[in-house]
């Protein structure tokens, strides 16, 4: 009897457990990812030929109790080599876990693979060659504070690795985790199995290997265990020749997968016919949100990868897809068993359904879960089948405001000739978002909410939000762009988050701009300046204009187009000088007298020489940008900025001062000294739409 342990994903430990006692396997221990277990060989060649559920073999050497001062070199050099080699076989090493002697786990495999190689030197005055790709045998060193394991590699690559696989969707699910959510699912090989989502179809690949008995290491060239000197090779291929012998014949009719993306769905065909069960297996071209009939007269068992998506702004198309799931699940699939694993619990609320088990899986790096729900007709009816609406909220608060909300400003906006506003900020306190609206599309901002409040209360009064406005604005859920608003310093100010290039045209009060509304946490237009803006251009006819800090131009713009005799926009984000670039060609605005400089504007200021007649000044809350000599606080910083600007500014001139820090205090005493008078105009540059937050920015006109 040798001692083994068979690697797996968290979650499936259990299940492994179970399949090795079926091959006779003596199970020892079971621990997270691992299980430990004692076989002959004949055991343990079958569980690499048979096992599917297992990642990986690797048979145990030898464990060493250590302390931190423990020399891994010593160790390993106490273990006979020669009895696991020969010196003309290629060696692979690696090393996993963390001990005090070792810096890395690069480190710890060479110091085992010096070991290897100085024990053969002095007995051979050979030494075997090192091949990290395709070695004749490789082993491993796992190790912690406390014991070093060393073991042998004797399945070779991953096990889940089947051989059938061509291409794969967006979100593949590895083949042992299929086999695991099979197997949890209850489904039986007489029964109907149905995946709407199916992608490239290895759930439904990995059915019909278990139902056709089908050994999923058949299509395998090669095990590791075939360069090991102890091999057997006729026990082998006679394990091989019974598990060709064993196999049965394929369910016909059973096994249906849909989906509407038609070249994944050509994948899991080609797949299929890689894996020998193409005939054993449907596939439909179709939406799973939209079906008209069961796959089947019989009711089954549907288990299913839908996406869960791992991105905040996944989630206004993936409600809304749920929930058109759950209508179609409780109109044509009752009687049948649901199976769903997802890594959002959130998304599940969407079915409106009660489980009745779940179980918790790893797939890849995400956290998962395994739900399984009874569609029986009592739950169906119970749980509203023909409601087809997207709500489950818990309040209707929120969508109730959205839509006051929007009828009061529906109007005002059409009159005021603006495609473009916000329709909703933070009005309920538990609802903390802000709603913008672009011209048929919407912005969700989620402001973080604070330690106080939870995070599970704070995520589903996020899922009530995304589900909701879509359908109180008539929007599509593709049509809703859903960020979150963090503090932004440095060079995360500049950062792009998608990077989908989708620019849209948008207007107020005669200008026209681009905002994208994707790419960038914000959009390009600072809604809550528009009357800021408007006041600019009232007032800069004839005027020489400088606008810093000046983001992608927009008020530039109004200034160019109230009849500025020149415009000089400054900014540090190449990125934004070009967007105000093609904010000014949008609207018609070419020549000279338009100037775009990129620079830090503080050490532009303490080079230039040119005055002005008309300033605004929008500067940032804070930065601390590489790009900047110091950094920046305005509340701090403001008087020498404003020290800086009295000397470019023409005798009767203006600076329209601006920010958007709370709590922010102009420094009145020193400004007066400074010979400054002061008006403050925020009041007066609050938009109709902003009017329930009057601290959304401060704005002064300055004036010598």
């Amino acid at each position: 009897m040798l001692e083994f342990w068979a690697l797996t994903s968290k979650g499936v430990e259990e299940l492994l457990a179970d399949e090795i006692r079926r091959h006779q396997g003596e199970v020892i221990k079971v621990t997270m990812g691992v299980v430990r277990f004692k076989a002959d060989l004949k055991t343990a060649y079958t569980l690499c030929l048979w096992s599917r559920l297992a990642t990986r073999i690797l048979r145990h050497l030898h464990t060493e109790m250590v302390d931190k001062t423990t020399d891994l070199y010593q160790i390993a050099s106490q273990l006979n080599w020669t009895e696991l080699m020969s010196v003309q076989q290629s060696i692979a090493i690696d090393c996993v876990g963390k001990h005090p002697s070792i810096d890395n786990t690069q480190f710890g495999a060479l110091r085992v693979k010096d070991a290897i190689v100085d024990q053969f030197r002095r007995q051979t005055n050979e030494r075997p060659n090192v091949d990290k790709q395709q070695p004749d045998v490789r082993f491993q060193v796992r190790l912690s504070g406390k014991a070093f394991h060393f073991l042998q590699d004797f399945s070779g690559p991953s096990l889940h690795q089947r051989g059938y696989r061509f291409g794969q969707g967006e979100a593949p699910l590895k083949e042992h985790l299929a086999a695991a959510l099979l197997l949890r699912s209850g489904w039986r090989f007489e029964q109907v199995l149905f995946d709407p989502f199916c992608g490239s179809g290895t759930l439904l690949i990995e059915a019909a290997l278990m139902a056709g008995n089908r050994a999923p290491g058949l299509q395998r060239e090669r095990f590791a265990f075939e360069g090991w000197p102890g091999h057997r090779p006729a026990l082998w291929q006679g394990l091989r020749k019974d598990a060709q012998a064993a196999k049965t014949e394929l369910p016909v009719g059973r096994l249906f997968g849909m989906d509407k993306d038609p070249q994944v769905l050509q994948k899991a065909l080609r797949n299929a016919s890689n894996a020998g069960v193409a005939e054993a297996i449907t596939f439909l071209d179709g939406d799973a949100t939209a079906m008209s009939c069961p796959v089947a007269e019989e009711p089954g068992v549907i288990v299913t990868n839908p996406p869960y998506g791992e991105r905040l702004g996944d989630l206004p198309a993936l409600i809304p897809l749920y929930t058109r799931f759950s209508v179609a699940l409780k109109q044509h699939f009752v009687g049948w068993r649901l199976a769903v694993i997802t890594s959002n619990q959130d998304l599940l609320r969407a079915l409106k359904l009660a489980r009745s088990k779940s179980y918790q899986f790893s797939n890849g790096p995400l956290d998962c879960e395994f739900s399984l729900f009874e569609l029986t007709e009592k739950q169906v009816q119970s749980r509203n089948a023909e409601a087809p609406a997207l709500f489950f909220s818990e309040s209707s608060s929120f969508g109730n405001r959205l839509s006051k909300n929007r009828k009061q400003l529906k109007k005002w906006a059409e009159r005021e000739n603006l495609s473009c506003y916000r329709l909703y900020d933070a009005d309920i306190p538990e609802y903390n978002v802000a709603v913008d609206w672009y011209d048929g599309e919407v912005v969700v901002h989620e402001y973080a909410p604070p330690a106080s409040v939870d995070e599970a209360v704070a995520q589903k009064r996020l899922f009530d939000v995304v589900n909701q406005v879509p359908q109180v604005l008539g929007i599509r859920p593709d049509q809703m762009v859903l960020k979150v608003r963090e503090r932004q310093k440095g060079s995360k100010q500049y950062q792009s988050l998608q990077q989908q290039g989708q620019y849209k045209e948008v207007q107020e009060y005669g200008a026209r701009f681009w905002v994208n509304l994707r790419d960038y946490l914000d959009t390009g237009l600072f809604l809550d300046h528009r009357l800021t803006r408007r006041r600019i251009q009232q007032q800069a006819k004839g005027k020489a204009v400088l606008n810093l800090f000046a983001y992608t131009g927009t008020a530039s713009v109004h200034a160019a187009l109230g009849g500025a005799s020149s415009v000089t926009t400054v900014d540090m984000s190449n990125t934004y000088l070009d967007w105000a670039k093609r904010n000014f060609l949008l609207n018609g605005l070419n020549g000279p007298q338009y100037r775009f400089e990129q620079a830090d504007c503080l050490q532009w200021l303490g080079r230039c020489q040119q005055r002005f007649d008309l300033i605004f000044v929008d500067p940032p809350t804070f930065s601390n940008s590489k790009r900047m000599q110091d950094s920046w606080d305005v509340q701090r910083d403001h008087l020498r900025l404003l020290s800086q600007l009295k000397d470019r500014l023409n005798e009767g001139g203006m600076v329209i001062f601006s920010n958007n820090k709370r709590r922010f205090k102009l420094d009145y005493p020193a400004l007066e000294a400074d010979g400054w008078q002061v008006k403050d105009i925020s009041a007066a540059t609050l938009p109709e739409d902003f009017k329930r937050n009057p601290h959304i920015h401060v704005c002064f006109e300055l004036s010598r």
